[in-house]
């Protein structure tokens, strides 16, 4: 969901196809079936999707039911949405609130998952928390101040980063060397999939920091610096 008054920019390079398979999923959606029950729904796949994670220390194979947690968050958080404007029984304030207050939740659920999976460091899944917390709270004060909900980032949004973390897990499955390739820098051993993660880590500062300059340019000529004079009567 989002916030209904403002416009939605969504330029992910699967928007189109995602957005026609949302649809068709949301007008078959049983009437019992509603917006906040899929955002739940979503939440539930995000516990399952870290669950995953952990028990893959027992067994990597345990990351299909991670990978199958990501997917379930996508339904769930994808179409609740959907559901709501195919219905036209949106709720704009309490949608909003509700959607993104859970997104912090799901996505802490699914970053320390992550850590304390095999496949990533703690600290770097931590880091990708951050980044990803960074460019959440650009999003929401872009909601706010310029009326625009952005919903992607050069291409990429919340859909693309999932099927980039299952396909690191399908990777990590069954393909054993890049499992055990590893650099030791500074005393400390960084993996191959360690790696991938500070790729995402420094793709995503960059997507925020560019957004960031962007808006400050925008914003500061829409509200320009005002002289001081002390001589003025407040």
């Amino acid at each position: 969901m989002g916030n209904e008054k403002s416009e939605r920019i969504q330029t992910s390079f699967l928007n189109k196809a995602e957005k026609v398979a949302l649809v068709w999923l949301a007008e078959r959606q049983p009437r019992w079936v509603t917006s906040d029950m899929l955002t739940y729904i979503g939440v539930a796949g995000a516990f399952i999707c870290a669950v995953g994670f952990a028990l893959g220390t027992i067994d990597v194979h345990y990351l299909w039911l991670s990978s199958f947690g990501l997917f379930i968050n996508w339904y769930g958080d994808s179409l609740d949405g959907t559901l709501a404007r195919v219905r036209n029984t949106q709720r704009p304030k309490y949608g909003f609130f509700i959607d993104h207050s859970l997104d912090v939740v799901t996505i802490c659920l699914m970053c320390v998952g992550a850590g304390l999976s095999p496949v990533f460091r703690l600290d770097i899944a931590l880091m990708v928390l951050a980044a990803y917390l960074g460019l959440s709270i650009s999003t929401y004060i872009g909601t706010i101040i310029k009326g625009k909900f952005l919903l992607t980032y050069a291409g990429f949004g919340p859909t693309e980063l999932r099927l980039v973390i299952i396909l690191m897990n399908t990777v990590y499955m069954y393909i054993e060397p890049l499992r055990t390739m590893a650099w030791t820098i500074c005393n400390q051993t960084f993996h191959f999939f360690d790696v991938l993660g500070l790729v995402i880590i420094v793709l995503m500062t960059f997507m925020w920091l560019a957004q960031f300059l962007k808006d400050r340019k925008m914003l500061s000529e829409l509200d320009p610096l005002k002289p001081y004079n002390p001589d003025e009567k407040k």
